[in-house]
This record gives structure tokens, C-alpha cells and sequence, in this order.
């Protein structure tokens, strides 16, 4: 479902372990807004749902609601490490537009609607 690379899921290991608190885990989500349409929510949780799709990445559990998992079928997490422009970065296939700064996203699907005549 998700690529999270070695480098990345070290990284939020080693987040996940300066917060102390044993049972948090990495819950990624999509919600609607930013300048594309979409935006990329990532940070730590402890609490699941019934709706929630639930996996392991190099040892780290990765939580997704449900209503996100169909913008983020596919999605390659990784994480640069590098003096002033490190940090994470999201590849989405199913994005057709992204905003200049990666954070914001576009579907196909969005697209299609965006292009129908206005009916009023």
C-alpha cells in the first residue's frame, strides 16, 4: 500500500522514541484542502479505529483511516537528511498536480470533475 524507505522510518523511529510513549505509531492521512485540492497529514497517534487499515513498514506500524487509503494506494515516503533542505517527501501516483511544495495534491479523478460543465 505504502513505500516508506529505510531512511524515512528510521527517522520516525527515532521521532516515535523521543516522545516516550509506547504505544504511539504513524497514522498518514489525506484531507481536503491546500492549493491542490488534497493535503498530506503525517504524525503520531494511539488510538485506531474500525475503519483504520493498519501495516508494518521495516518494523514500524503504520496506520491509514479509510477514507485516505484510496489517495495513498502506492505512495513512496522517503527522508534526505542534508545541512538546509532535508526532510520528508511524498510521491503519489495518483496525484496528477501537486503544489510547488509537494504538500498539496491533485487527482485525476478531481480533474474529470473540475472539467463538467456547471449545470445551474
Amino acid at each position: 500500500m505504502i513505500s516508506i524507505s529505510e531512511s524515512a522510518s528510521d527517522k520516525i523511529k527515532e521521532m516515535l522514541a523521543a516522545e516516550q510513549m509506547p504505544n504511539l505509531f504513524l497514522r498518514i492521512g489525506v484531507k481536503s484542502g491546500g492549493c491542490s485540492g488534497y493535503s498530506y497529514g503525517m504524525g503520531f497517534d494511539d488510538k485506531e479505529t474500525a475503519d483504520d487499515k493498519t501495516f508494518e513498514v521495516h518494523g514500524l506500524k503504520v496506520v491509514v483511516d479509510s477514507d485516505s487509503s484510496k489517495y495513498l494506494y502506492g505512495v513512496e515516503i522517503d527522508f534526505t537528511d542534508s545541512g538546509m533542505g532535508g526532510g520528508f517527501t511524498i510521491h503519489n501516483p495518483n496525484a496528477v498536480a501537486t503544489c510547488g511544495c509537494g504538500s498539496s495534491f491533485r487527482t485525476k479523478e478531481e480533474d474529470a470533475v473540475k472539467a463538467q460543465p456547471c449545470e445551474d
